[in-house]
């Protein structure tokens, strides 16, 4: 181990995760990369999730209590405490491979213009089993557009990020009593729903020279929560309205050209979303509003947007055994043409 390997600070935020944090914080252990923090944040948890955490003996980790603050609370403290060149967020009931920060960290040294390295993401169930799909989003040429329409970092647990990142985007604000440094934006906070990651990747992408890249492998497991609801998809898609109206004041001339056309790949998510937890006939409005929200969906993504088009028509009006065979099937299919596609981008 040479000394001079920098340092990586993983944040945990942990709030109400105890079925799952055991798994994830093995995993933060389990790097490949060992020049390592783990910073634990316990979001006021009622639960188990903290003596859980605290029966870890590692030195490498360090819980850190505050009052309840919610994820982008949680994510600020964490940096406001990171001693890492590098930092990265671990969601609590997410798992990672035991290559990620080693790959990121490579990555990050051989791409100097690069501020935030993420992989693609492999999705898994409550139990941690492979679904055998994948979050398969654009890897070069992220513009502030790319960013706000389809967020192609995907998920909080996804990136690695230079510390001279987080520098760049500070500011201060008294939302506690006092007056921190915030990165993430705690005003756009929305129970049940977070879409302040977006919000802060755009703020990169727009006010910093810094690059948004990803490298081809899978290294990240998000685990898809089957016990969402309706209500909380709603809920993510007027967190998503309220970063298109913050960005209004620092990218008007990007809100005024994307801005329904961003709306319109919400409106769509969420009726993917929808599709998945079987409730049709809200996946069929939600995909009529986004065409009428932007037509232009169709033109740019006619694929995605048609595919999604007819499963919510095929949940809404199938029978739920029929619909079920038939979505199997297309899992299947789309699962071994992302595999296929992640072998060929390595390859290159």
């Amino acid at each position: 181990m040479t000394t001079n390997m920098k340092k990586v600070s993983i944040i945990i935020p942990v709030y109400k995760a105890e079925k799952y944090v055991a798994a994830t914080v093995q995993a933060a252990l389990n790097q490949t990369y060992k020049n390592l923090e783990i910073l634990i944040i316990d979001d006021e948890s009622p639960d188990k999730s903290i003596e859980i955490c605290q029966q870890f003996t590692d030195s490498r980790i360090r819980i850190i209590r505050q009052k309840n603050r919610g994820l982008p609370g949680a994510r600020n403290t964490g940096i406001r405490h990171a001693q890492g060149d590098y930092l990265t967020f671990l969601d609590a009931d997410d798992i990672w491979l035991p290559e990620k920060v080693e790959k990121h960290v490579n990555h990050l040294e051989n791409s100097p213009n690069v501020g935030v390295s993420f992989s693609r993401s492999a999705f898994i169930n409550e139990t941690g089993e492979p679904l055998g799909i994948y979050q398969m989003p654009k890897l070069t040429g992220i513009t502030p557009a790319l960013i706000i329409c389809r967020n192609p970092i995907s998920n909080g647990s996804a990136a690695i990020i230079r510390r001279e990142v987080f520098d760049a985007i500070k500011y201060q604000d008294n939302i506690h009593g006092t007056v921190e440094d915030f990165y993430f934006d705690e005003r756009l906070r929305h129970p049940n729903s977070d879409a302040t990651d977006v919000e802060c990747w755009l703020r990169i992408a727009v006010k910093t020279n810094w690059q948004i890249e990803g490298i081809p492998e899978a290294l990240t497991l998000y685990r898809v929560n089957s016990g969402g609801l309706s209500a909380n998809l709603l809920k993510q898609l007027e967190s998503l309205a309220k970063v298109i109206e913050k960005a209004r004041s620092y990218a008007p001339e990007l809100i005024s050209e994307y801005g329904t056309l961003a709306r319109a790949y919400h409106l769509r998510y969420s009726a993917r979303r929808a599709v998945s937890l079987q409730d049709g006939s809200l996946a069929v409005k939600l995909m009529h509003t986004a065409i009428t929200t932007n037509w232009r969906i169709l033109l740019e993504d006619p694929s995605r947007t048609l595919l999604t088009l007819a499963a919510a028509y095929s949940v809404w009006l199938l029978p739920y055994s029929l619909y079920s065979s038939l979505e199997a099937v297309a899992l299947k299919n789309t699962g071994a043409n992302q595999k296929r596609r992640i072998l060929q981008d390595q390859a290159s």
